[in-house]
């Protein structure tokens, strides 16, 4: 252990908590990948910026590696801390600095929780609208730092779109006030847009100023079973066309079998090989009754063959936990993810061919799909055999990987939706941006850190 530079980091912040417990250096070392053995330095938990921008600045003059930390809910490796890296969790800056009802955004720190800002938005009326099935526990700073998504992107964007301002401490020590919740702001490039989606690389956030908006109208859930993976984009043409969407999401069977072996309510008595969950407005009678009208349609048509339209607000859960339950039903089984995207129009080729790889290169493995097929979006899960080396089921996962590159090359696809590269797609990050893209990226971090500091290893 480096005690000597440690011993200088308190002196310099006298009241920064740190701890280098074992119990915490392995909790705070890791993210929901479980792929790295945490070996940080020790865990760092500033409680404002100050003493952020004083960790970085000791970090420059010692050249200690950070390794910002949220939730740590991402599935890329994004948040490891495996190599004598100081942790800086962010979770003590947890609150919400101001509400501002004219300009319509909420203020807040970046460890406060997605669920918590949820609560905070509706309290004034509004709501803030970037959602996932982890809000209990990630963090606003890790969403930016993610460009996080989720399940209503269809409706209302990702991340970026909701973040108004941004105040960042960058590789190099420096506080940065961006954009601050202007509408308008032609003052050159807009650096606020560099530190979203950034994984840390660049800097910290430290507070985010977050647009909100109106809360939406009553709202329905609808659950179909789908006979063929073609009618997929056939149910969600026919939704999109005649209902107001806020999201389409999709899973197959085997989703369905290990979600409900974790606790969630299956509404069918037969078994199809995949499913559609779309949520849509349902503010009146006629809403609701051309919702009907569509369920009718794709029946007739052979898109579906069953269907269950929510009733109440415990229904529409009961038909969400089936989809947003999936990711954490399959943790015990340390599956191998990948999270990929292509334009909404590619998918229905995009499909077949991944089909027909996936079927090929894993004709013994439980693959599971699911996804966000409304914003092109793709979740596919191989689960390990049980008693199976590990190693050697990662290493085929990834030859496989590989090839999944070439395909999605192809189509004009991106190896990362939502999760963001991290350690986990680092290989494979030429498949989605040129060299020329890369080498840009790579310049743009050496301007903000220079000194090579921040998150060191992930994304290049």
């Amino acid at each position: 252990m480096n005690t000597s530079a440690l011993d200088a980091l308190r002196q310099s912040l006298p009241s920064l908590k740190l701890s280098a417990d074992p119990g915490d250096l392995e909790h705070y070392g890791r993210d929901w990948t479980r792929r790295w053995t945490p070996a940080p330095l020790a865990i760092a938990l500033p409680a404002d910026t100050a003493e952020v921008q004083g960790i970085v600045r000791w970090a420059n003059a010692h050249g200690i590696a950070l390794v910002p930390s949220g939730g740590r809910t991402g599935l890329s490796g994004g948040a490891v801390a495996a190599n004598g890296e100081l942790v800086v969790s962010l979770e003590r800056m947890n609150r919400v600095l101001a509400f501002d009802a004219v300009d319509r955004t909420l203020t807040v720190q970046p460890g406060i929780a997605l669920e918590a800002v949820h609560n905070a938005a509706r309290e004034q009326g509004l709501i803030y609208p970037v959602d996932f099935g982890a809000r209990g526990s990630c963090q606003i700073g890790g969403n930016v730092a993610t460009n996080a998504g989720g399940i209503r992107v269809i409706r209302y964007g990702n991340t970026r779109n909701w973040i108004a301002g941004l105040k960042v401490i960058t590789g190099k020590g420096e506080l940065l006030d961006l954009n601050r919740a202007l509408v308008k702001n032609a003052t050159g490039y807009d650096l606020r847009h560099l530190f979203v989606g950034s994984e840390g690389t660049l800097g910290i956030v430290v507070e985010a100023t977050l647009a909100l908006t109106d809360p939406p109208p009553p709202s329905q859930v609808l659950l179909f079973a789908v006979p063929h993976m073609d009618a997929l984009m056939q149910v969600f043409g026919a939704c999109r066309a005649r209902l107001a969407l806020s999201a389409f999401e999709f899973f197959t069977d085997r989703a369905l079998h290990h979600v409900t072996a974790h606790g969630a309510q299956n509404p069918f008595a037969e078994v199809s090989p995949y499913y559609v969950v779309t949520e849509f407005d349902a503010a009146d009678e006629t809403q609701q009754n051309e919702a009907l009208a569509v369920f009718e349609h794709c029946l007739e048509s052979g898109w579906v063959t069953d269907g269950v339209v929510s009733r109440s607000e415990a229904q529409a859960r009961s038909l969400w936990r089936l989809r947003e339950g999936i990711t954490e039903s399959l943790s015990p089984h340390k599956p191998y993810k990948n999270d990929i995207s292509v334009r909404i129009a590619a998918v229905p080729a995009f499909l077949r061919d991944m089909q027909a790889l996936l079927s090929h290169e894993y004709p013994e493995f439980d693959v599971v799909w699911f996804g966000h097929i409304g914003d092109g979006n793709l979740h596919i899960n191989i689960v390990k055999p049980e008693g199976a080396d590990y190693a050697a089921f990662i290493a085929e996962c990834e030859r496989v990987t590989e090839l999944m590159c070439d395909v999605l090359m192809r189509h004009g696809g991106s190896i990362s939706a939502e999760h963001g590269i991290g350690l986990v797609k680092k290989p494979y990050l030429h498949s989605a941006r040129s060299a020329e893209e890369i080498a840009l990226m790579g310049g743009i971090r050496r301007v903000l850190d220079p000194n090579g500091v921040m998150n060191p290893g992930k994304l290049f």
